[in-house]
């Protein structure tokens, strides 16, 4: 029995030191992660709603320096009239009229992802620029990137206090908000990890 519970042990403390190293990578990462400057021109941009308002001022801008043909803002809450956040964003009415789509069906970022994909298929784009918080970038784009393979995706991570190392090693608040933008993240590889997996058996499958 001693010997079971010390491999177990063994097997936790090394689970542990695993996700701390992982942890560490993953903030220290999205921490060093820039936007591309100048951005590239593609065919339409979306800021993700959620976290700061900076995503969706970042978005418009990028609009307004024509980086992109369409913005979409996904996840926008039902309960938010278009004036009241074109108001807020300080957005002209022609703009608005022309170029910005609002999203109103996604509630988390798997929303935003299905949000995206039919916003880009509808309209044809093949790259998108997407505008988020840093620590929230490495889960945006993997859900992004299940829902729309063929899309070329390029980062533009808003910065954010929460990634600023001297925050989040004092700071409990702050290390459980990235702590948990890293746990998410591990879980959507890990459903990518299995999606292949299961493509791969249908392929053999077919094969056979």
């Amino acid at each position: 029995m001693s010997l079971l519970r010390g491999v177990v042990l063994a097997v936790l403390a090394a689970a542990f030191a695993a996700f701390g190293l992982g942890f560490f990578g993953f903030a220290e990462g999205v921490r060093a992660a820039q936007p591309p400057d100048p951005a590239p021109e593609v065919d339409g941009i979306v800021a993700l709603t959620g976290g700061s308002q900076e995503r969706l001022a970042t978005g418009v801008r990028l609009l307004r320096e024509a980086r992109g043909r369409r913005l979409l803002i996904s996840g926008v809450n039902p309960s938010v009239r278009d004036r009241e956040l074109f108001t807020l964003l300080a957005v002209e009415d022609d703009l608005a009229r022309c170029c910005i789509d609002l999203g109103r069906a996604a509630e988390d970022t798997l929303g935003n992802a299905s949000e995206t994909a039919v916003w880009a298929q509808r309209n044809g784009f093949r790259a998108v620029i997407v505008v988020t918080d840093d620590y929230h970038m490495p889960r945006s784009l993997a859900e992004l990137r299940l829902a729309m393979p063929d899309v070329r995706l390029v980062a533009y991570p808003v910065p954010t206090r929460w990634t600023d190392p001297q925050l989040w090693r004092t700071d409990l608040r702050a290390a459980r908000r990235l702590g948990g933008e890293y746990v998410k993240y591990l879980t959507i590889r890990f459903r990518e990890v299995l999606l292949q997996a299961e493509q791969e058996r249908t392929a053999a499958a077919k094969d056979a």
